[in-house]
């Protein structure tokens, strides 16, 4: 593996007899976007801020940029929190140079930074407009670009796509990607899957307090099988289509659809073609990661009724 921007090992944090975050450990190469996704409430923003030291932990550890303490590196990282927030009688572009300036980049440099930043994402016409007048979607812009003008080598958004319209979303998307392209490390959390789709090198998921799966968006993809619609020339027997294909294949109008492992795709393609049923159409596609994550999130889920219900059932035997 190539060298980590971020290792965290085994973090654990209770809030009263509330474990939020159960040994999690996330491990991010350097130059890469790597996101951390789960259900709303599984643990993202607590690894989060247990990663970046805002939090300490119960148990586990957590070195940034180099194998050091986060506290050491607070100067050479860009965090953009869950909850936003800005002075609303400042103006955006020193906003942004404000936070830039908290972090030891010149104000001068900030300024104009902000100015530039703002004009290549389309924000030209309110550098000099107040937070307090900006909708929430573009004040949260303002907050973005704030975290990074210092140029930070290791960048943490946490829901940074949270209450943005379509455009900034691909605004912030182009962003994030020319972040990497510059050098950056990014870590972000989400519960939106196209995002992490389209942007992570790697992704973790968290679900119900513990890391679940590590890997890449294909590695997540390949946990289920191949999904299939074939649809043979018209009037063809029923029989003989379902006598051809597997089991669970069902009929939707004139196309069957079923799923198939990866190893039955060639022999799934000789039947039909020594069948004489004919192809219409045909097409076998890769589960999108959604439905991965949806998979994982419900194994989980049945598991821990499963155990709950084991325990009920023990107690009342007691």
């Amino acid at each position: 593996m190539t060298d980590l921007a971020v290792e965290a090992t085994g973090l654990t944090k209770y809030f009263e007899a509330y474990k939020a975050v159960d040994n999690v450990s996330l491990q991010v190469p350097a130059g890469s976007i790597y996101g951390v996704l789960g259900p709303n409430g599984a643990g993202k923003t607590t690894s989060l801020r247990m990663t970046l030291g805002i939090i300490d932990p119960d148990a586990g550890s957590s070195r940034l940029l180099g194998g050091h303490k986060p506290q050491s590196v607070r100067h050479r990282i860009g965090y953009l929190p869950e909850e936003r927030g800005l002075y609303p009688g400042m103006k955006a572009r020193e906003a942004i140079a404000f936070m830039g300036a908290l972090r030891g980049l010149d104000w001068s440099e900030g300024r104009r930074r902000a100015a530039t930043f703002m004009t290549e994402l389309g924000l030209e016409r309110v550098i000099d407009s107040k937070i307090r007048k900006m909708s929430k979607g573009m004040a949260q812009m303002i907050q973005l670009i704030g975290s990074i003008v210092h140029a930070p080598d290791l960048i943490v958004l946490d829901e940074p796509f949270s209450g943005l319209d379509p455009v900034n979303q691909e605004r912030l998307e182009m962003l994030v990607k020319r972040e990497r392209d510059r050098g950056a490390t990014v870590l972000f959390s989400t519960h939106v899957m196209a995002h992490a789709e389209r942007l992570c090198d790697r992704l973790a998921i968290i679900a119900r307090s513990q890391r679940r799966f590590e890997g890449s968006v294909d590695d997540a993809r390949a946990l289920l099988p191949m999904q299939v619609r074939y649809t043979p020339r018209q009037g063809r027997d029923t029989a003989a289509i379902a006598a051809l294909l597997p089991a669970d294949a069902e009929p939707r109008g004139e196309a069957w659809h079923f799923a198939i492992e990866d190893a039955d795709v060639e022999p799934l393609l000789a039947r039909i073609t020594a069948s004489g049923l004919g192809v219409t159409g045909l097409s076998i596609s890769r589960p999108a990661l959604h439905d991965a994550f949806v998979h994982i999130v419900r194994q989980v889920d049945a598991g821990f009724t499963a155990d709950a219900s084991e325990d009920a059932i023990e107690e009342a035997s007691a």
